[in-house]
């Protein structure tokens, strides 16, 4: 969340507007699926062959939840929790990891980037509304 909560702090932060700090958030989270779209699944194997090298467990509790969520949710849930909870880039390689096609890593990362940003967006310029009214 750190990192998708940065960009409406910065666009604010830079005096851009609402709409173009909502647009480069969603900018910059959908340049991440982009690129872990392709590279998810190559990506994943990589992971689990240098887990296996390390001999980590494969089922630790970050991993369980994970496919907790999948289950109960699919695409949908992981895309939507992807800001708040996961990294663009672990949520989409989740996802591809699934078997998820790229059309769908795509158009349901980019409604919840959307959905995100208008609300982290919004949140942050009424918090820096409030903070200028108290000082």
């Amino acid at each position: 969340m750190v990192k998708f909560f940065g960009g409406p702090l910065t666009g604010v932060s830079l005096g851009l507007s609402y709409t173009e700090t909502v647009l480069l958030t969603m900018a910059g989270m959908m340049t991440s699926v982009l690129i872990f779209s392709v590279v998810g699944r190559a990506f994943s194997k990589w992971m689990s062959k240098r887990r296996r090298a390390q001999r980590k467990p494969v089922f630790c509790k970050q991993n369980r939840r994970i496919v907790l969520i999948w289950r109960r949710f699919g695409v949908r849930g992981i895309a939507f929790l992807t800001p708040v909870i996961f990294t663009p880039i672990l949520g989409t390689i989740v996802v591809a990891l699934f078997g998820t096609s790229r059309k769908h890593i795509l158009i349901h990362m980019f409604w919840s980037s959307l959905f995100w940003s208008v609300t982290l967006t919004f949140m942050v310029t009424e918090f820096e509304k409030a903070a200028v009214r108290l000082f």
